[in-house]
């Protein structure tokens, strides 16, 4: 068993919205990154993945396993986008509940993550800032040693300092190789940094699942004047969008599209480049010059 979790086929169905054959895995000691805009599934996908949310079909493995059998929890830490501890709770209170919750529990690892992120033991959960609240959530995912670690919008409220920090401490954590971080956000900033996987989702469908350093390094936003797109080979681009005078394509290959069209500029392109492109229902089709 080389992934932590193996999502195949995976199907649901609301009333305005569905996720079709979504697969993907996440393997062992690898980071993967989560992206796409609101709406797009990545939520839903996480609910199903932990059995908070019913599949109407497809399979979802973690660690091997179905990930329906009650003792896969054990080994998962997760944080979501808001703090779900009650306010009039103390971050000693917490971990007196989880204490009892998990058998790995670490009180001295819990005490050390209060100590590095200045989180007060006795201060009332309810006077904490957001960013305190996530810090506080993050700790309490990995104080119990999991294996896998969830995060959905795990960095959003935090100061640009303090998530640096947070993503140090992701990174130590996949060094140990039987564990993986699946990480959705918006902060495409913080996936390309950290992520060794990328997977976009868009409507619901898995538009790609690449290695980040792959969509780093040769992807490229060529950018040219209508007449000269007309000229380019509908294979040297992935999709285009047109601007007032101009249009911009996404290519896979920079160095090869530099090498055949040594008249356009080509710039490098980031994750959020990458995703705006295909979220922005783009398409690969030619324009009217």
């Amino acid at each position: 068993m080389d992934n932590n979790i193996l999502v195949q086929n995976l199907c649901k169905q609301f009333e305005d919205f569905s996720l079709d054959n979504v697969s993907f895995k996440v393997p062992k000691g690898r980071i993967v990154g989560f992206i796409g805009e609101n709406g797009a599934g990545k939520s839903t996908t996480i609910n199903l993945i932990l059995n908070e949310l019913n599949k109407d079909s497809g399979q979802i493995q973690v660690f091997g396993i179905d990930h329906t059998i009650p003792t896969v929890k054990e080994n998962i830490g997760v944080v979501f986008d808001e703090c779900n501890f009650h306010d009039v709770f103390t971050a000693a209170d917490i971990e007196k509940i989880l204490k009892e919750v998990y058998k790995t529990w670490d009180s001295n690892l819990f005490s050390q993550y209060l100590k590095k992120f200045k989180i007060p033991t006795k201060k009332m959960i309810g006077a904490f800032s957001k960013g305190m609240k996530m810090k506080l959530s993050i700790i309490c995912a990995m104080a119990h040693r999991p294996k896998l670690l969830i995060l959905d919008e795990a960095t959003t409220g935090l100061d640009p300092v303090v998530r640096d920090e947070v993503l140090d401490l992701f990174w130590e954590f996949i060094q140990d190789e039987d564990c993986s971080i699946f990480f959705s956000s918006h902060i495409t900033s913080d996936i390309q940094k950290i992520a060794d996987y990328v997977i976009l989702i868009h409507q619901g469908k898995i538009i790609f699942e690449e290695q980040k350093d792959n969509l780093v390094y040769n992807y490229g936003v060529a950018k040219c004047g209508k007449e000269k797109f007309a000229q380019l080979s509908a294979d040297d681009y992935i999709i285009h969008r047109t601007t007032n005078m101009s249009v911009e394509c996404l290519v896979h290959d920079k160095d090869a599209f530099k090498r055949k069209y040594k008249n356009i500029i080509v710039d490098n392109a980031t994750l959020e480049d990458i995703m705006l492109f295909y979220v922005k229902e783009v398409h690969h089709a030619r324009i009217d010059i």
